[in-house]
């Protein structure tokens, strides 16, 4: 809905929340992640705008990059003073392999040799709950993000961190929780309890799931319309095991799942509401859909 002439424009997350736009097949693609931490402010290229050294910053994403993994800053909920030793996490997202490991840092520059492959610090299946709050990329992931984040350190004080820019701004307040790579939008701070107690049974809290790194975007989605069409929310029920684009906008996805695997169809098109899909955005867009075409059974 296009605002009143005059009115003031609505922030990107109010505008996709009254549009309803999809959430299922947006989240970021990623093997896993390289976690830094960096309190204080960050600017809107987080990793070169903030108190890290921009070179060290641009050389370690690149390396990430190289390996598939998404570099984050992440500082503790609320004003904090910058400890003598900062910690770092290489995060393995792949199904069967979740998996992180942590270590510490004195300067910058120790992160150049920093061994990305699981090869140092203290392995953890221990869950994390990230939340965007990077308000210099984008307004609303501070408005909503930063209540989120306290809502989660007050049920998990050591599990819960504020993290840079995840994507997905009109979805805000976004969470991701490690290692699993699972993705959540629009999650409010009455939602942080169900969030933890979830994950806690080793399920997912569907309505709010975005998608899984490890997977594509029409993999996502498939995903999302099998758990509506089964009521299975357990987070390993369903695995990507192949994603095929068939031409036109459609894709076919082969899920395992016990006892019988499926196959979904899906067909991406255009959201028929255009909108600014972020705070920043110059010109409208039209969201991403990914309809239900077929699911079936298969061997």
């Amino acid at each position: 809905m296009t605002p009143p002439s005059g009115a003031p424009t609505p922030r990107c997350a109010v505008a996709s929340l009254r549009r309803g736009d999809q959430m299922a097949g947006t989240a970021a693609p990623a093997a896993g992640f390289l976690l830094i931490e960096q309190p204080g402010g960050w600017g809107r290229q987080a990793l070169t705008s903030s108190r890290l050294d921009p070179v060290v910053g641009a050389a370690v994403s690149a390396r990430a990059i190289a390996r598939g993994l998404r570099v984050l800053l992440i500082r503790r909920p609320g004003r904090s003073d910058e400890p003598p030793r900062r910690r770092w996490a290489v995060v393995f997202s792949q199904a069967g392999r979740e998996l992180a490991w942590w270590g510490n840092f004195g300067s910058d520059e120790e992160l150049l040799g920093l061994p990305l492959d699981g090869s140092a610090g203290v392995a953890t299946d221990d869950p994390l709950f990230l939340v965007c709050t990077h308000g210099r990329h984008d307004t609303c992931c501070a408005v909503e993000g930063r209540p989120v984040a306290a809502a989660l350190q007050l049920l998990r004080p050591d599990a819960v961190w504020e993290c840079s820019h995840v994507g997905g701004d009109r979805f805000a307040a976004n969470v991701l929780v490690l290692p699993h790579g699972i993705y959540y939008g629009r999650v409010t701070s009455a939602d942080a309890q169900s969030l933890v107690s979830a994950h806690d049974r080793g399920e997912v809290l569907a309505p709010l799931m975005r998608g899984r790194c490890t997977s594509l975007p029409a993999a996502q989605a498939a995903t999302a319309h099998a758990r509506a069409a089964y009521g299975d929310s357990r987070i390993d029920a369903l695995t990507t095991a192949g994603t095929i684009h068939l031409g036109g906008g459609s894709w076919q996805v082969r899920l395992r799942r016990s006892p019988r695997n499926l196959l979904v169809t899906v067909q991406a098109s255009a959201g028929p509401q255009p909108g600014l899909l972020t705070c920043h955005a110059g010109n409208v867009a039209h969201p991403p859909v990914f309809d239900l075409v077929d699911l079936v059974e298969v061997d």
